[in-house]
C-alpha cells in the first residue's frame, strides 16, 4: 500500500513528488509513467524559457506560483548543478497601438514584484538587440534559459535517493475508489494501492481526473500544437538572446518569438493551432476519438466561434512558411524565408470549461481520494518546484 501515487513522469509530478518527500520522507511515494522515460511530451517539448511572471494577473496561482517556482528552480539549479543562464529578453512593441498594451504589461511586471524590469527607448533595443525593429520595449532581466528535460532527471534522481518509487511504461487505465483507498489500475494489469492519487497527467489530466471524480469535471483538455522553425547558423548573429512581441491580451499565447537554446542554437516560433491528435506533434497526426471528444464539447465550439479569424491565421502560418517568416519580420526585418528551417513542436494542455473559457490560470480540483491538477501550461516548467510544494502542502494535510 502505498500512501501517494503521483500520476505522470513531466515536471510537474516529478516535483510535486520530490516536494511531497522532502517534506515528510516517511510517506511512501509512488510515480507511474506512461512511457520509458521522464519529460517525454510537454516538458520535453517546450522552449526551455525560465519565465519571470511578467504577464501573469497578479495574486493568481499563475503569478504567485511562477515568483516563488522561479526562485526555487534557481536555487535547485545552483545546488544541484544544473546550468541555466539568465540572460534576459525583450518584450517589443512594433506599431503605435501596441504601445499602451506594453506599458499596461510593464505595470503588471511591477505589481508581480519585477522591480528591475525597465521600459526601453527604440535606441535602447538597438543597443540590446541590434537587428530588431520596435519603438520601444521592456527590458526583463529575470528571464533565462534552461533544459527542463535535464532539470526532470535531476528531480527523478533526487526523489529516488529519498526512497521515491518510479516506474515506467505504466500508463493508468482506471482507478478503482474504495472506501479507505484507491485502486489504480495499469495498462499491464498491475493493480497498485494507495490512499491519495495526486494527478499530474497533462494532456491527460482531465481523461485521469474523470477516473476518480466523475461528476465534478467540467473542464476538458483542448491541445495546441505550437511549431518551431529553427535558424541557420550563419544567421545567429540576428538573435543575442529572447526577443518577444507584445502578446494578444485576449488569447492564451505569447505570439511567435525568438529564443536562444542552452545547447545553442536559435529557435523561431510558436505559432499555436488546434491539434487533431492529443500528442499530435506533427500537423497530419489524428486521433478520430479525440478529435472528436475535441469538436463535441461545447466550450471548445464556443472558442472557435469567438477566435476563428486568429484560429486561421494560425492555420495559415502552419502550411505557409512565407506567412511565418512574415510575422517573424515584424520583430527582425533581415529575417528571410531561407534562414528557416523545419524545427521541433510542442503540444500544450490547454484546459477548456463548458462555457468556452479558455482557463487562464493553473487550476487544482480536489475530493477525499485525489488531488487533480488539471490545467498546468506554462510557466508550469518553471513554477514546478512552487506547484509541487502547493500541492504537498494539501497532501500533508491529510497525513
Amino acid at each position: 500500500m502505498y500512501d501517494i501515487t503521483v500520476i505522470g513522469g513531466g515536471i510537474v509530478g516529478l516535483a510535486t513528488a520530490l516536494r511531497i518527500k522532502e517534506q515528510k520522507p516517511s510517506l511512501k511515494v509512488l510515480l507511474l509513467e506512461k512511457e520509458k522515460e521522464v519529460a517525454k511530451h510537454q516538458t520535453g517539448h517546450n522552449s526551455g524559457v525560465i519565465h519571470s511572471g511578467l504577464y501573469y494577473k497578479p495574486g493568481s496561482l499563475k503569478a504567485t506560483n511562477c515568483i516563488r517556482g522561479y526562485r526555487m528552480l534557481i536555487d535547485f539549479c545552483d545546488r544541484k548543478g544544473v546550468p541555466y543562464d539568465l540572460c534576459g529578453k525583450i518584450v517589443v512593441a512594433t506599431t503605435e497601438e501596441q504601445r499602451p498594451l506594453l506599458r499596461n504589461l510593464y505595470e503588471r511586471g511591477n505589481q508581480n514584484g519585477l522591480t528591475d524590469n525597465r521600459m526601453i527607448s527604440a535606441a535602447e533595443i538597438k543597443e540590446i538587440e541590434p537587428h530588431v525593429h520596435g519603438l520601444e520595449g521592456i527590458w526583463v532581466p529575470y528571464t533565462g534559459i534552461i533544459d527542463y528535460k535535464t532539470v526532470c532527471e535531476k528531480y527523478a534522481e533526487c526523489l529516488q535517493k529519498l526512497d521515491g518509487e518510479i516506474l515506467f511504461g505504466e500508463k493508468v487505465t482506471d482507478i478503482r475508489n474504495r472506501n479507505t483507498h484507491s485502486e489504480v489500475v495499469s495498462e499491464t494489469g498491475k493493480v497498485f494501492e494507495t490512499k491519495l492519487v495526486v494527478n499530474c497527467a497533462g494532456l491527460y489530466s482531465d481523461k485521469v481526473a474523470q477516473l476518480t471524480m466523475p461528476e465534478n469535471i467540467k473542464v476538458r483538455i483542448i491541445p495546441f500544437r505550437g511549431e518551431y522553425y529553427k535558424i541557420k547558423p550563419e544567421k545567429h548573429h540576428l538573435v543575442k538572446n529572447l526577443i518577444y512581441p507584445v502578446p494578444d491580451p485576449n488569447f492564451p499565447f505569447l505570439g511567435v518569438h525568438f529564443t536562444r537554446m542552452i545547447e545553442g542554437g536559435i529557435e523561431a516560433g510558436p505559432n499555436a493551432v488546434f491539434a487533431f491528435k492529443r500528442e499530435g506533434y506533427d500537423k497530419l497526426d489524428i486521433n478520430v476519438p479525440e478529435l472528436l471528444e475535441s469538436l463535441s464539447w461545447p466550450g471548445f465550439r464556443k472558442v472557435a466561434v469567438k477566435y476563428w479569424r486568429t484560429g486561421m491565421g494560425e492555420y495559415y502560418r502552419s502550411f505557409s512558411k512565407a506567412a511565418f517568416t512574415k510575422a517573424l519580420q515584424g520583430l527582425i526585418p533581415e529575417i528571410q524565408s531561407d534562414d528557416l528551417i523545419p524545427g521541433g513542436s510542442g503540444v500544450r494542455a490547454q484546459a477548456c470549461d463548458y462555457d468556452g473559457g479558455l482557463l487562464d490560470d493553473f487550476s487544482i480540483i480536489e475530493n477525499k481520494t485525489a488531488i487533480n491538477i488539471c490545467n498546468a501550461p506554462s510557466p508550469a516548467a518553471t513554477s514546478s518546484l512552487s506547484i509541487g510544494q502547493t500541492v504537498s502542502e494539501l497532501v500533508l494535510t491529510r497525513f
